[in-house]
């Protein structure tokens, strides 16, 4: 978990558990896919207002559990204002308004009884930006643990979630030195290390690669590619090539808040049913 942050949308970080609820799942059918049977999460007719701005559309998409979903699309199309709706971090934004249900393990995300930071210690989230905290490496990781009272072995999962990050061979010897000393890739994988150190069911990445350099780039999707063995991951990239390489489904987000198609990355990529998305992938706007 880490301390509220907003993003260029309005955000915040922290990672996971709603209210356990009555059973309010729908339709299994996404809003231009294949069938997805038990998903994790499960939009349904989202609307998202900002004032009397309309920022999302209808959006109805199943996302599957322990995979890499991908939420492509222009600049302003509402990719990172669906990824908050996820775990409520649109709350934050006053002037922001939801509709429709959000269903996360078939309970609805925005009911009256789901604390939504509850709701934030299995939904971890990821910023574009890395924004370690200004204390030790170990304090970091060992942040949302501390916030929850966990009366675990805290040094023993703090070295899992470095372990987890990929980052624990690179600081292990060097636990006390800032967050802020690493380099950008090193703070990044420390923020993911610091989501999964909560033990979430689902992380949130809103571009977490795109202020990096190449090599830390490859680092942080080979990273995404091994914790979405125990982790549902979602996240919202500019990147088409980087979608096409480390998800399962892609989410094809255009102008006006729509969602236009969400299937199988493969198929987004090689054979799109709509011909707006074809035209978005080959570079004929965008």
């Amino acid at each position: 978990m880490s301390e509220p942050e907003t993003d260029a949308e309005g955000g915040d970080e922290t990672v996971t558990s709603p209210t356990p609820g009555s059973n309010l799942a729908g339709s299994n059918q996404s809003q231009s896919g294949t069938l997805i049977s038990n998903p994790i999460i499960q939009s349904q007719n989202i609307n998202v207002f900002y004032g009397d701005e309309q920022a999302l559309q209808d959006v109805t998409m199943d996302i599957p559990e322990k995979r890499v979903t991908a939420l492509i699309g222009p600049s302003g199309c509402g990719k990172s204002t669906f990824l908050r709706c996820i775990n409520r971090m649109n709350d934050l934004i006053t002037s922001a308004r939801v509709e429709g249900e959000l269903l996360f393990s078939k309970k609805n995300v925005y009911d009256e009884d789901v604390d939504p930071v509850a709701l934030r210690r299995k939904i971890g989230m990821v910023f574009q930006q890395p924004n370690p905290f200004p204390k030790s490496i170990f304090d970091n990781v060992a942040y949302g643990l501390n916030i929850q009272g966990y009366d675990g072995d805290i040094e023993q999962r703090v070295e899992e979630a470095l372990k987890g990050a990929a980052l624990w061979d690179e600081v292990k010897d060097q636990l006390d030195k800032s967050g802020l000393e690493l380099s950008g890739g090193q703070q990044q994988r420390l923020c993911i290390a610091r989501a999964i150190a909560t033990d979430p069911e689902i992380i949130l990445m809103d571009e977490p690669a795109s202020a990096l350099d190449p090599v830390a780039i490859s680092q942080v999707e080979d990273l995404i590619a091994d914790i979405s063995e125990t982790y549902t991951v979602v996240i919202v990239t500019h990147n088409m090539q980087q979608a096409a390489r480390i998800s399962d489904k892609t989410g094809v987000f255009l102008t006006g808040g729509e969602l236009v198609e969400f299937d199988d990355t493969q198929k987004i990529f090689e054979n799109p049913e709509h011909q707006r998305v074809e035209d978005y992938i080959t570079g004929k706007f965008g």
